[in-house]
């Protein structure tokens, strides 16, 4: 059985109404009788102007309109159906004596979806006329998925801005607990087994914290409610201090993570809450992929109209076929101790930088390491 063949059999035709437009008593009785016997619902016009006024009474699902009428014609109908928002979708097929090209072209350009040339037969009727309720059905069906799928959306949406929202508060406190416990405990003193324990605890606490946050923020921004504060900022200001955060964490993997200060200070016109969140997942990512010994360096320079803010490290480096796809793909990642990583991070990065005027980059050999950087336009100088 056909694709269509099996739609047609899904359809309840009692859902569907069919206004039938016609001057002729018995033309109308015919098609009623016709049509109520394949199960469909009915109702009938008997001019243009009643037309119109059954058109937005009963809302039917398709009009059977006669081209030759006493008032007004049913080409001069369908214009003036086509012109109100509350029936120009109404699919309409016109009953015509009429056969001529350029009758059939005056039909199609007033908004016609098909023609009857009377005398008509009934399986031909039939026929047309499932066309354009399969056509309706098919909307119907395409209209409510697209309803379902957006209350989805909303949905997922408002779990996951709950959700991160009511659990950083409480992990950003542990979060706290375990980098002061980290701090001034050794192995001598709890043991070796333990230190190792509390510090993997501390720098899982650390990742769930910045999932957490990265997570609300990319709610907020996929739903409208993170809007971009344009500032003037100092990088020399910024981007030093969100280095230093990130400090205790290289030295506890022995990783040389180092601010490179600028040849030249330079003002960005741009959201500084962003900014940081872009530098620190960049640095985050770098420490996750940077084995024990190497290096991470952390600068700006002036690139043309923009300042390019740059996270090289001396890691694994990143394969030359995920390159492409490295801001777009929510893929897991694992870093050099088996860090975890949704790469939700990267995709928040490249929006920020773009809500900013910028745009986010990588440069990457395998197993020399990679520089991700972004830029943000100057402040311009007036």
């Amino acid at each position: 059985m056909e694709l269509n063949e099996r739609f047609e059999k899904q359809i309840n035709r009692s859902d569907y109404k069919i206004l039938i437009v016609d001057d002729v008593v018995s033309n109308v009785l015919l098609l009623k009788i016709l049509l109520t016997t394949e199960k469909f619902q009915v109702c009938t016009a008997n001019c243009g102007n009643m037309c119109i006024e059954q058109a937005k009474k009963e809302k039917p699902d398709l009009i059977l309109l006669d081209v030759m009428m006493p008032d007004i014609s049913g080409f001069d109908t369908a214009v003036i159906l086509k012109k109100d928002p509350e029936t120009l979708d109404i699919p309409i097929i016109f009953l015509t004596a009429l056969n001529s090209p350029s009758d059939l072209v005056r039909g199609f350009q007033v908004g016609a979806n098909d023609f009857l040339t009377k005398p008509f037969n009934k399986e031909e009727l039939v026929m047309r006329v499932m066309h354009q309720i399969q056509l309706v059905a098919a909307k119907r069906i395409i209209v409510q998925q697209n309803d379902e799928l957006r209350r989805t959306i909303s949905n997922r949406d408002k779990m996951y801005s709950v959700i991160a929202h009511d659990l950083r508060s409480p992990m950003a406190s542990i979060r706290m607990v375990l980098n002061l416990v980290v701090n001034v405990v050794s192995p001598d003193i709890v043991g070796q087994e333990i230190f190792e324990l509390l510090d993997k605890a501390n720098r899982e606490s650390e990742e769930t914290h910045d999932l957490l946050d990265n997570l609300l923020k990319w709610t907020k921004s996929q739903t409208g409610r993170l809007n971009v504060v344009y500032q003037d900022l100092d990088l020399d200001d910024i981007v030093p201090g969100v280095v230093d955060i990130f400090n205790m964490i290289a030295e506890m993997k022995k990783i040389n993570l180092q601010y490179l200060p600028a040849e030249e200070k330079l003002t960005v016109r741009a959201d500084n809450d962003m900014i940081k969140t872009i530098i620190r997942n960049f640095i985050s990512n770098a420490v996750k992929f940077t084995p024990e010994g190497k290096g991470i360096e952390v600068y700006y320079k002036r690139d043309g109209d923009f300042a390019r803010i740059c996270v090289r490290d001396h890691g694994v480096g990143i394969a030359a076929d995920r390159i492409d796809n490295i801001f777009r793909e929510g893929e897991t990642t694992y870093g050099t101790e088996g860090e975890e990583g949704s790469g939700l991070g990267l995709q928040l990065c490249r929006e920020f930088a773009r809500k900013n005027g910028g745009d986010a980059f990588v440069e990457s050999v395998v197993g020399e390491g990679s520089t991700f950087s972004f830029t943000i336009p100057l402040k311009s100088e007036e």
